[in-house]
């Protein structure tokens, strides 16, 4: 499978402007990723218009022989790629941490181990934050797909405007995470990642928004996300539960919300992490898809 858009695609390269702002990608990679998926996010970012300057790989414990071999094939290929590997899988939030302590460039990018960039995602985030000195975060929408990149069930956009998103991150995430270009020194400024399951990105982003940082979407879809059914099933469970009432408690303590506010949100969140799968996805669509 290749992702659309091939027109844009270039082979990986060393930038020959050495005096422009200089981006990083991390990724995860753990056991429960495949090997062909692995493999799939790992060319798209080989095929960016404005390769990255650094690829930072996180294995976050062991993993199976397949996914050791695409990662091993990738570095070849790929210079600027580097392999941080933790013996023992202690959850995205620590391994993103590990890896944001090797970023050595002005911009962080992230992109999920089972996700797809467009081929010139890097390249027109880049040209955005350029044009807009004042952004600090920068996300873009996604088309969400099943099984092939050309089977598109959605387009996940939020809002655009960091007034906006000031509001909807009393309620949401305010970042499509596998899309995010942030200022690498803004993230380390806020403490980084933190251990919170299924929310140490939105855990980042409440903190870089109580801290002043500032947002922005774009409106043009950057990022193929993978829309399978364990993406649902990940949205529930205990650890979901007790990470949810971290966010809240999160969310207040910063002044985001009202502590009414956040037992609201809790509520209403946990109300709809309990639903069937089913009727979860009709939801989720509803409320995501543009």
């Amino acid at each position: 499978m290749s992702p659309r858009h091939d027109d844009a695609e270039h082979a990986q390269a060393a930038h020959p402007d050495a005096a422009e702002p200089t981006v990083s990608v991390l990724l995860t990679v753990y056991h429960g990723n495949t090997a062909s998926q692995l493999g799939q996010a790992l060319d798209s970012l080989r095929r960016q218009t404005r390769p990255a300057d650094e690829i930072i790989i996180v294995i976050d414990g062991p993993i199976g022989q397949d996914l050791q071999q695409v990662i091993a094939t990738f570095t070849r290929q790929v210079p600027v790629a580097t392999v941080l590997s933790r013996g023992k899988n202690e959850g995205a939030g620590i391994a993103s941490n590990a890896g944001l302590a090797q970023v050595s460039s002005m911009w962080l990018a992230r992109l999920d181990a089972d996700d797809i960039a467009y081929p010139a995602r890097l390249e027109k985030q880049l040209r955005y934050l350029a044009a807009h000195p004042d952004i600090d975060v920068l996300g873009t929408a996604m088309e969400e797909f099943t099984g092939d990149v050309n089977n598109v069930a959605g387009v996940r956009r939020l809002p655009e405007t960091h007034a906006d998103l000031a509001r909807y991150i009393r309620i949401n995430s305010p970042i499509n995470n596998p899309s995010v270009m942030m200022r690498t020194a803004a993230v380390r400024a806020v403490g980084g990642y933190r251990n919170v399951p299924k929310m140490e990105d939105y855990d980042l982003y409440a903190r870089l928004m109580a801290a002043g940082y500032r947002f922005h979407n774009l409106y043009e879809p950057l990022t193929y996300f993978r829309l399978d059914p364990a993406v649902f099933t990940r949205r529930t469970g205990t650890d979901v539960l007790r990470s949810e009432v971290s966010m809240q408690r999160t969310l207040a303590q910063l002044g985001l919300v009202s502590w009414p506010r956040a037992i609201a949100n809790l509520i209403a969140r946990t109300g709809y992490r309990l639903l069937p799968k089913r009727p979860l996805q009709r939801i989720y669509s509803r409320l995501f898809h543009r």
